[in-house]
């Protein structure tokens, strides 16, 4: 039925979550500085107040994934809204640092909802042009990330990382009051044997986009699939009767068995798994190695993506610039317009994602950002002025958020609906480590005056990441969704 008004109001909702995400990561990058001023923090205890949202999303997205691929995606990113809400505008209210981090936890609990949302998208989106749909998806981070960093400029020199707190939980509050119009998705639906209720949506989806509904009875993926491989058997049956007689067909009967086995679908087992069942489908033979590749680029992702926007802050307030010992004692000022250029790094690094995430494929795209990134940051394991430092980080983010950008539209086209938010949400949470991993050593190097060594780190990560991509072994590029793991054992071989 192709791409109409009902995918746009779509791609609207799940892009408000992606903003209410973007924004509450990127006043991380303000809040740390204040409170530590404000509150006489040491350097870890600032970082510990990153390191706490990205613990809370570490859980978050491996238990949100699970409850949606078992519950189904709305409950899924319900529950995220609802606790992302109250626990950032409770966040403005904390009295004390513990509190802080206590409500910051919770955001990140709240916040591991986010590949909820986009696999619901997804499921959604006519393959031919899934990519770019999902880049221009991917545009509303960008426009979050420029609103937070607009909306501080505004407010933390007038009001203070309170009301920003504050005023940045408003976007969580608006999924809530639209969650009634949201549809369930339909390959959901058929995974779990509710065909008469993803029907109805389809029927939705094709009167509001005035296209017709295709005709025929709606099956799913794996009824298809075990028709077919019941074919197969029966196939291989009538060619062992035939010529071999009767004797050779009991000998046969193991053979048809072992077949039967092999082809046997789990479809209606894999429809409702537990965490440890959904992690064992993750590293079965059939998508090991993808997790596996998954992981590594999602974690080298994270660490460089908020690192650099965490260098943002750290290069161009006085950090840079050790000679002089007594400017890193006294509170540092952030430079919110070089944030703010910076945040609009997000922009071309989308407008170059959705250039070439259709042409180039998934895999060459990312490794050719991730390269750019480390040639970007090369001159930066040398002091520079305030000037070229903002170009070079404007440069390094364009590339790692395209990367970013391109992974997330890759990760749920590799895993069948059956573990699809189970599988991004658990590359998410590796993720996340590395989010919480890169306040406690690279930007604390950059504090300890060891840019030198921070910047060889972000370059080590990167390569490693770039490296990762060329070895995935599927391009996804125009290919269809899969439903089941059985699926993608055949779209493998």
């Amino acid at each position: 039925m192709g791409f109409g008004k009902f995918q746009a109001c779509v791609l609207a909702y799940a892009g408000m979550g992606l903003i209410s995400e973007a924004m509450e990561m990127m006043l991380l990058s303000f809040v740390g500085p204040a409170v530590q001023s404000l509150w006489g923090l040491s350097p870890k205890q600032e970082s510990l107040i990153t390191t706490a949202v990205f613990v809370g999303m570490l859980v978050g997205t491996y238990s949100w994934g699970i409850m949606s691929d078992n519950y189904g995606r709305r409950k899924g990113f319900l529950v995220t809204a609802v606790v992302t809400s109250a626990a950032g505008f409770l966040s403005a209210f904390a009295p004390n640092y513990y509190f802080l981090i206590i409500f910051r936890c919770l955001v990140g609990l709240g916040l591991g909802g986010g590949p909820v949302l986009s696999s619901w998208f997804l499921e959604f989106i006519p393959a031919p042009n899934r990519g770019v749909w999902m880049v221009i998806f991917s545009a509303f981070w960008s426009v979050g990330t420029v609103l937070e960093a607009a909306l501080a400029w505004l407010v933390m020199p007038r009001r203070g990382w309170r009301w920003l707190l504050a005023l940045s939980s408003l976007p969580s509050l608006l999924l809530l009051l639209f969650y009634r119009m949201t549809p369930e998705s339909p390959r959901y639906l058929c995974l779990k044997g509710r065909t008469a209720e993803a029907r109805l949506i389809l029927e939705k989806i094709a009167k509001i986009n005035g296209t017709p509904l295709p005709s025929g009875d709606l099956v799913s993926d794996g009824e298809r699939e075990l028709e077919t491989r019941c074919s197969i058997i029966t196939s291989l049956d009538e060619g062992n009767t035939t010529a071999e007689g009767m004797e050779e067909e009991e000998d046969s009967t193991p053979k048809a068995k072992e077949t039967e086995n092999e082809y046997a679908t789990p479809e209606w087992t894999e429809s409702n798994m537990g965490g440890i069942s959904a992690l064992l489908v993750l590293l079965s033979p059939e998508l090991i190695r993808s997790t596996l590749l998954l992981w590594v680029v999602f974690f080298g992702n994270a660490f460089s993506y908020y690192g650099l926007v965490l260098l943002t802050t750290e290069l161009n307030n006085g950090h840079n610039n050790c000679a002089d010992k007594l400017q890193s004692e006294k509170p540092q000022d952030i430079d919110y317009k070089d944030v703010f250029i910076t945040s609009f790094a997000e922009f071309p690094g989308l407008l170059l994602s959705a250039a070439i995430v259709d042409k180039l494929g998934r895999k060459l795209s990312m490794s050719a950002m991730f390269f750019c990134c480390c040639a970007f940051l090369l001159p930066l394991l040398f002091q520079q002025s305030e000037g070229l430092t903002t170009v070079l980080l404007f440069g390094a983010r364009i590339c790692i958020s395209g990367s970013f950008t391109i992974v997330f539209i890759y990760a749920p086209e590799i895993y069948p609906t059956s573990v699809r938010t189970t599988g991004v949400g658990v590359a998410s949470s590796i993720g996340r480590i590395g989010g919480m991993v890169c306040p406690l050593v690279a930007v604390a190097l950059v504090h300890g005056c060891h840019q030198t060594a921070a910047i060889v780190l972000f370059e080590i990560v990167i390569f490693l990441s770039a490296i990762a991509t060329l070895l995935f072994p599927l391009e996804t590029k125009g290919r269809e969704l899969i439903d089941s793991v059985a699926s993608s054992k055949l779209v493998m071989h």
